[in-house]
């Protein structure tokens, strides 16, 4: 239950605030509360942009105090957009982006808010890179803190897989640090556990020497995917850890290299990352060179620049599921082409298919995340305009996991979905018997649930 906020404490916490406070009348309040999902219409009671850490521990204290729901917003790409919070206290963290990279030791030190181009873009003056998502939008802490798989996770493991260090605000107002060394079962639980232990305010990354790396597009028409989605996972279930890569059925975009005939209408991508040059990658894509592709682009670049090619716009609605898949057999394929024709074209949305395995693989069962032992992820991620085609969207995504049920584990990469019930929360955080030890951590260091908005581990 939302309390209510006394105009005395709020002065109270004006007074020794660094940063800002907004209110619903003030100019800029608009804009601060604005996050990536559109569907998402929620309205703070106050808005605290923190600047620095003693920011943070005032807000939490604020909320807490006067029994707010509190809602913590970094990237604010939350598909269900737990970053806002109806009347609530909204602790906004985008202001604590800083990055610090020390190329002696090949680590960074990263601001609670930071997002992945805040932290790539520190590191690509180095040639240095660690796993983050696959666009450059999106938060640090939360890709991270809920597994974090990106390009590089086949070579380096996930996001957070490379963390050394997590600070964090707790919910009695006091600042940690969670390590292999200290606090050590938070630190397990923070490996994807996301939001549910405090608020982290900055993060400690081992990186990887990365001073470029290779991209390759190659377009299809759609009706080409089973028979090449067949050749494309033969093919990269016997590649290196360097390789990864996606197949992805999306709106043709206006670039050189697509055929007109397929701009602004369903096609199919295929989408190959290579963690080194381009002439080492050529020894081993050059089989999907020859699968019949209409359209080409092939080029070696800096990770920063390859990620940013990802990057998506805020404003649009936006909803998205997510399934594993140890084996990939013909008929799963085939029911994930024929799905491809209910998205909605043109739009943004994309449906996509992505490898998993490699490094992600070895640290199977270390983790509070299912399925890393998995070799394939499904995701459908739409993203579109008009209110009306809601049902359509929803319908889509409930027919692709319905149809490819039979082949899946049943368990969710929860970075990838929103609110799909407990079981499937449970599930995505590997099972009853991890979700218990989740719950001891809970108990430990946020008892009373004050941050509940996300996939929520509820106290005893």
């Amino acid at each position: 239950m939302t309390g209510k906020i006394n105009q005395s404490d709020l002065n109270k916490l004006r007074k020794d605030f660094s940063g800002k406070i907004l209110l619903p009348e003030d100019p800029s309040y608009e804009d601060s509360r604005s996050i990536y999902n559109a569907m998402i219409e929620k309205r703070p009671g106050i808005i605290a942009r923190c600047v620095e850490e003693e920011d943070v521990i005032r807000a939490v204290n604020f909320g807490r105090d006067l029994d707010l729901e509190i809602s913590v917003r970094g990237g604010g790409h939350s598909v269900a957009g737990w970053g806002l919070t109806e009347g609530g206290l909204m602790i906004d963290l985008s202001l604590m982006n800083t990055v610090e990279v020390n190329p002696d030791n090949q680590t960074a030190r990263v601001g609670g808010g930071a997002t992945w181009n805040n932290l790539d873009h520190a590191c690509n003056r180095y040639g240095l890179a660690t796993t983050g998502g696959i666009c450059t939008t999106t938060g640090v802490g939360g890709v991270t803190l809920g597994g974090g798989w990106g390009w590089l996770a086949r070579k380096y493991g996930l996001g957070c897989d490379n963390l050394l260090t997590v600070k964090l605000v707790i919910a009695d107002g006091k600042t940690i640090v969670a390590s292999e060394k200290e606090h050590s079962e938070l630190f397990w639980a923070l490996h994807g556990g996301g939001g549910n232990f405090g608020i982290a305010t900055e993060f400690t990354f081992q990186l990887h020497p990365l001073p470029s790396a290779t991209t390759a597009f190659l377009v299809f028409s759609p009706d080409a995917g089973p028979r090449v989605i067949n050749r494309f996972r033969d093919v990269l279930e016997e590649g290196p850890d360097e390789l990864s890569g996606e197949m992805v059925y999306i709106t043709g975009p206006p670039e050189d290299f697509v055929p007109s005939h397929l701009v602004n209408q369903l096609c199919l991508m295929m989408t190959i990352f290579y963690a080194g040059t381009e002439a080492e990658a050529e020894k081993v894509i050059k089989p999907l060179f020859e699968t019949g592709h209409e359209g080409k682009m092939v080029a070696e670049m800096s990770y920063f620049d390859i990620q940013t090619m990802g990057d998506i716009r805020s404003g649009y609605r936006h909803h998205v599921s997510s399934e594993h898949l140890h084996a990939l057999p013909g008929e799963a394929i085939e029911k994930f082409c024929s799905r491809a024709h209910d998205m909605i074209v043109p739009s943004d949305s994309e449906l996509a298919l992505s490898t998993w395995g490699g490094q992600i693989a070895r640290r199977a069962g270390d983790w509070p995340i299912a399925d890393l032992d998995a070799n394939w992820h499904v995701y459908p991620f739409a993203m579109w305009t008009d209110p009306g085609s809601d049902k359509q969207v929803f319908d889509w995504i409930e027919g692709l996991n319905a149809d490819l049920a039979p082949y899946t584990t049943g368990s969710p990469y929860l970075n990838l979905i929103a609110d799909e019930g407990k079981e499937r929360m449970i599930a995505g955080y590997g099972g009853e018997a991890k979700y218990r030890q989740l719950v001891k951590i809970k108990n430990e260091y946020d008892p009373d649930n004050i941050f509940r908005l996300n996939h929520n581990i509820k106290p005893l």
